[in-house]
């Protein structure tokens, strides 16, 4: 068993890396107008990038995760913050678009093994009744990454332009692996090793219908989740005629609430169950969702904005939990992440999707967001009704997870 001081320092450790991750990816977000500018290109030709990297991430969520559960959390952690920050910093001295579509995906490879390594190893390092607002916290390093490349965005654009922004955006990254290389193993894992495990196809077959659930759950949660996030700076820029200060500002006041909505969100789904906080919560979007995508005015915007990523977040808080305590335990570094990026490339297009319906609307970046992101929220809503509930579930146990959730949902 860990010490109180492992456990908070696993946890703490897991979100930086999570944080570090989603800065990198969104620092591209915010981007998309200088980057068609430089390669004298429009946004949608740009927004391939950000496709690629959703559709990369499956790869590096089956990659990292099947090493770390043959080799172990910790390691395997570490080398995924080193391979994301290396191609970050590449991204900076891209000469062609064409360069940097192929550097995006290889991020894209390496954002995808983030999430599921730190979930697995922060999840069997505490206790069962921690899972709720470690789960948030955890999940709160997207909303908080997004934060800080907005503010990043604000302070640094003029001063060091896109590539300058690129490169200096990995210096964080020597912290995370730093404090990474003091953690301990996951004791789960370290017991799970001394058993004989099944293969990964043996585990797939006995238990494909939660994989295709997870997958399925995954897919609607990325439709509802990018489609908020991805175009909203350009909606800003673009349909809201706003200043590049002003967008930074938005930005900074909606990931506060997303970063709010994920603590809540966990915390709340450890009294009312997994299950019923995402059914509420994505119920809530929709009834807020055409107040967002339609109003005007700066203040407007901005509350909509708050409150649509404080109920993104909700949901999203509760992933990591969700997703490790439904997971089989041979193949819990694979399970969660892979499912996750899985219904993340399966969402691949979503950016483009939206802007070319912007584009066939008049540039109405307000409804076509709405349209896409929800129909995802609908899906979601009724995916997460009617599927299982695996709270407080013993992470060693190697009994049918299905099985167990349905029982408890």
């Amino acid at each position: 068993m860990l010490t109180l001081a492992q456990q908070r320092r696993t946890i703490f450790t897991c979100f930086l890396g999570w944080t570090l991750d989603a800065f990198d990816f969104f620092v591209m977000i915010f981007l998309i107008t200088d980057l068609a500018a430089a390669f004298h290109v429009g946004v949608t030709a740009v927004t391939w990038a950000v496709t690629a990297t959703l559709v990369l991430r499956v790869v590096g969520a089956a990659l990292f995760g099947r090493l770390a559960d043959r080799l172990g959390r910790k390691p395997i952690l570490i080398i995924n913050v080193l391979a994301f920050s290396a191609v970050e910093l590449a991204t900076g001295f891209s000469p062609t678009l064409t360069v940097f579509l192929i550097l995006r995906a290889l991020f894209g490879i390496a954002m995808g093994g983030q999430w599921g390594v730190a979930a697995s190893l922060t999840m069997e390092s505490i206790p069962a009744h921690w899972r709720g607002w470690a789960s948030g916290l955890l999940q709160s390093g997207y909303s908080v990454g997004y934060l800080l490349a907005g503010v990043y965005y604000g302070f640094a654009h003029d001063l060091l332009g896109w590539r300058g922004m690129f490169i200096v955006a990995v210096v964080p990254a020597l912290f995370v692996v730093v404090l990474a290389s003091t953690l301990p193993e996951s004791p789960v894992w370290q017991q799970q090793r001394l058993k004989k495990q099944p293969g990964l196809t043996a585990v797939v077959r006995a238990n494909w219908k939660l994989f295709l659930y997870a997958m399925i759950l995954m897919f609607a949660a990325a439709v509802m989740s990018h489609g908020t996030q991805d175009l909203y700076p350009v909606m800003l820029k673009v349909q809201h005629k706003l200043s590049v200060h002003q967008v930074a500002t938005i930005s900074t006041i909606y990931n506060i609430g997303g970063l709010l909505g994920c603590l809540c969100g966990g915390m709340l789904s450890q009294k009312i169950g997994r299950r019923w906080q995402l059914v509420l919560a994505s119920a809530a979007m929709l009834v807020l969702m055409p107040f967002w995508g339609l109003c005007s005015g700066v203040i407007a915007v901005t509350v909509t904005a708050f409150f649509m990523q404080f109920l993104v977040q909700c949901n999203f808080g509760v992933m990591p939990a969700h997703l490790n305590e439904m997971s089989p335990s041979a193949v819990r570094g694979t399970f969660p992440g892979f499912a996750l990026q899985f219904g993340n490339m399966l969402a691949a297009g979503n950016a483009t999707v939206q802007s070319m319906l912007a584009d066939s609307l008049h540039k109405n970046y307000g409804v076509a967001l709405s349209l896409v992101a929800g129909l995802g929220a609908i899906a979601f809503c009724l995916l997460a009704y009617f599927g299982p509930d695996a709270r407080n579930a013993k992470m060693g146990d190697d009994s049918t997870p299905i099985a167990t959730a349905a029982a408890r949902g």
